[in-house]
């Protein structure tokens, strides 16, 4: 029994006699962090001496979606948690597959969601590259390590040759598997094809007797690759590396403590053991995180358009919305509420209580945990001024030419209209559809639209003109709304509901939208007026 696994059974023991629980214990001087992930039953004690290191390591053969920005935010939240550092490394290997600007847009996301890495192909870093095409010597170099200690061969077998072993084991009912054959030929054989120059890929050689391993989330794990698979390629006939090797040599020389990676990966894990254990490498900690599905339980596609992190920025989705959004349907926190920021998801982040679960996905809850987070920006001072800037562009783009007055761009203007409309609307982008039009353009209406409502148009228009000079700028929601019933009141023969609709049909040109009062509030005394004096004049004329 390997000294590795020794350890690991008297951490499990030992875990059996305390209670669960995640304990992170850091001094400042030498950070020096030790983590200890305590479980009953089926999850060990993992302990990690030194700094924290996890990575999220897509690949740029397509953009980022909600699936990947999930493994990367848990990535985030545990660096964060512990003190550690998150880091970016793109898997961009399968040259054949790349996306052209994926890999930009990729770490773009990232900063707009809020959980920028820490090391990462932009930023830079201690490990680096971070790109994976430029790290092509260090894979060789470990490549013919393995070699050299017998742990893996060339293999010189036509495409044509697996492809036919493919065709067979389908044909009989079988997985298609490698033979192993050229794991068989003779030194003397190998150098002569090489001498030759034939082509070859690197295959590393499975053996059996796989060491169970200890899952943060799953628990103990053990797979006998060697009895279902052949033994994998790890050196591509063009030099590249595959993943099952790149993904270790990375994880190794990044100093990578902990692998937070999809449970998609799980199955593959005892297949890396057995890499590390040949280059005699110290084992990082594992945890496969659940998958992401959809709410009816059926797998998250990349198929599906709504699903990429650059829709959700496009249509106005908040990341504070979204990362909300991804951990709530799911595990791992002390508490599960709406409306947390990502303070506030590192500071509730339990990673005991992550569950084998998959977390499912409802994306129809999303405007509502949009609307919770767009109140919150509104509150904030600063990121109320950020809001104003992204609304005045909008507004400025959606009714440039119509606009009349420039005042509706003020900065103390948008402010206020934002602050009345807060909790009643789930996107900023809202407020420049036609339900809101009149914030910005000053609405038409005829003397037919009037005279079908009332016709003491004149009478109500100078009681709402002498309501509001006696109100001067002093103007609020709750007072209006006593104001405008007295109003109504005076009315002599126009009941109170008429009333209610001309005054929306002047202020607003609608019949639906906020109460009269807010959008008297929202647009200021000085419009008012303006609107108001619009139908006195109109009702002069038709007189």
């Amino acid at each position: 029994m390997s000294r590795w696994f020794k350890t690991c059974t008297r951490s499990f023991l030992h875990s059996l006699e305390v209670r669960r629980g995640f304990r992170c214990l850091t001094s400042d001087g030498n950070r020096r962090t030790e983590l200890q992930l305590r479980a009953a039953g089926d999850r060990c004690c993992s302990t990690v001496q030194g700094e924290v290191r996890v990575r999220f390591a897509p690949s740029p053969t397509g953009f980022l979606h909600l699936g990947g920005l999930r493994t990367a935010l848990y990535n985030y939240i545990f660096a964060k948690k512990y003190g550690g550092v998150f880091i970016l490394r793109l898997e961009d290997t399968d040259q054949s597959r790349l996306v052209p600007g994926a890999a930009e847009s990729i770490e773009d996301m990232l900063e707009w969601a809020g959980i920028p890495p820490d090391e990462s192909p932009r930023r830079g870093g201690p490990t680096g590259p971070y790109l994976q095409s430029q790290r092509l010597d260090l894979y060789n170099q470990t490549a013919r390590q393995l070699v050299a200690s017998d742990h893996a061969y060339y293999c010189f077998c036509s495409s044509q040759r697996l492809e036919l072993l493919k065709k067979e084991a389908l044909r009989s009912g079988q997985t298609p598997r490698y033979d192993n054959r050229c794991r068989h030929l003779r030194a003397d054989q190998v150098q002569e094809k090489l001498a030759q120059g034939a082509s070859y890929v690197i295959r590393f050689r499975l053996e059996e007797g796989v060491e169970p391993f200890q899952d943060l989330i799953f628990g103990w794990n053990r797979h006998e690759v060697a009895q279902v698979e052949g033994d994998p390629v790890v050196i591509k006939a063009d030099g590249f590396p595959t993943y099952h090797l790149a993904n270790i040599v990375d994880d190794h020389y990044m100093k990578v403590s902990h692998v937070l990676r999809g449970s998609e990966w799980l199955i593959s894990t005892s297949k890396h053991l057995l890499m590390y254990r040949a280059l005699g490498w110290q084992l990082p900690t594992f945890g496969h995180l659940p998958l992401l599905m959809n709410k009816d339980g059926s797998k998250l596609s990349k198929r599906q358009g709504d699903i990429f992190i650059e829709t959700f920025k496009r249509d106005g989705v908040l990341p504070e919305a979204l990362l909300d959004t991804t951990t709530n349907c799911g595990s791992g926190f002390n508490t599960n509420r709406m409306g947390r920021r990502i303070d506030e998801l590192i500071s509730e982040f339990n990673p005991s209580k992550i569950t084998t679960h998959s977390a499912l996905l409802d994306l129809e809850k999303l405007p509502e945990f949009n609307r919770l987070h767009l109140q919150q920006r509104i509150e904030d001072e600063q990121q109320c001024d950020l809001l104003i800037q992204d609304l005045r562009e909008e507004i400025y783009q959606a009714f440039a030419e119509q606009i009349q007055d420039k005042d509706v761009l003020r900065e103390d203007y948008i402010r206020r209209v934002l602050r009345l409309r807060k909790g009643h609307i789930s996107f900023l982008k809202e407020l420049v559809s036609p339900t809101y039009s009149y914030l910005w353009v000053r609405p038409s209406f005829s003397s037919q639209e009037v005279a079908s409502l009332t016709g003491e148009a004149q009478h109500i228009a100078s009681l709402v003109l002498k309501l509001i000079e006696e109100r001067s700028e002093e103007l609020s929601v709750d007072r209006l709304g006593k104001d405008l019933k007295a109003v109504a009141k005076q009315a002599k023969a126009t009941k109170y509901r008429e009333v209610m609709k001309l005054l929306r049909l002047v202020l607003s040109g609608q019949q639906q939208g906020p109460s009269v009062a807010e959008m008297m509030v929202s647009l200021g005394s000085a419009e008012i007026i303006h609107r108001f004096q619009k139908l006195l004049l109109l009702s002069n004329e038709t007189d």
